[in-house]
């Protein structure tokens, strides 16, 4: 196959490419990868890809043989596209109604899922606290399936998220207050913790979700799916 791009996997290039799946390098170079057609696509509409490659033509990408894409790429079984792209800028939103905090969440495709769920709840913002997996992360970034270039996002302390005028809730299995007894057409900050450990004492009002049936608990994601769209749904009622 004919090629304008690196032909072999231990090229300077692919190498490169590869340094960027540690957070290390990332940090360091302010860059990271989206795999696939969709991530590609809204990196594409977000204007952040700084590299392209794929394996057929593309109209602005590098030709590259499977196995080099295979060589750069984090997944088993590469989609065929690839993007180097800058970080995000990120501006606080200026009157956010709805806004996710994931505290000491260390898994990624947890942190990508939620960051998809707040995208689709119409959240304004999600910020990475604590022990918080890096948002760039290969399987985070796939996980949100795109939802990382809609929505603003950034990795910071817990004490410097601005909630002033937001109701800040935590989420709690043993939960002082019931979730249907909670005003949510209040602009509202969501906290969600570790997956295995939940969130430590913040003095934060605590919520518990429900149960219905005979499950102890919902894992991380589900709760977070669970309170968004309670939030997203009285607030769009309560404006209705």
């Amino acid at each position: 196959m004919p090629s304008d791009g690196p032909t072999s996997v231990t090229s300077d290039r692919v190498r490169a490419v590869r340094r960027l799946w540690t957070r290390k390098h990332r940090q360091k170079s302010g860059r990271f990868v989206a795999e696939g057609p969709q991530a590609v696509r809204e990196a594409l509409a977000a204007g952040v890809i700084e590299e392209l490659y794929s394996v057929e033509p593309r109209l602005g990408a590098t030709l590259v043989p499977p196995d080099v894409l295979s060589a750069m790429s984090e997944t088993v079984t590469p989609q065929g596209v690839l993007a180097v792209c800058r970080f995000l800028s990120f501006t606080p939103p200026a009157d956010p109604q709805l806004v996710v905090v994931l505290h000491d969440v260390r898994d990624p495709g947890n942190a990508g899922t939620i960051l998809r769920t707040a995208d689709a709840a119409g959240a304004d913002a999600v910020y990475f606290t604590g022990d918080s997996v890096d948002p760039y992360n290969g399987k985070c970034v796939r996980s949100t399936a795109g939802s990382l270039f809609h929505i603003p996002f950034t990795s910071c302390d817990l004490a410097d998220v601005p909630t002033q005028g937001m109701q800040v809730l935590a989420t709690s299995g043993a939960g002082k207050r019931d979730l249907r007894d909670v005003d949510l057409t209040q602009p509202t900050a969501w906290v969600f913790g570790n997956e295995a450990h939940g969130l430590p004492d913040l003095g934060l009002p605590t919520v518990s979700i429900p149960i219905f049936g005979q499950a102890e608990s919902l894992n991380l994601a589900s709760a977070a799916a669970v309170c968004l769209y309670a939030s997203a749904l009285a607030q769009s009622m309560g404006s209705s």
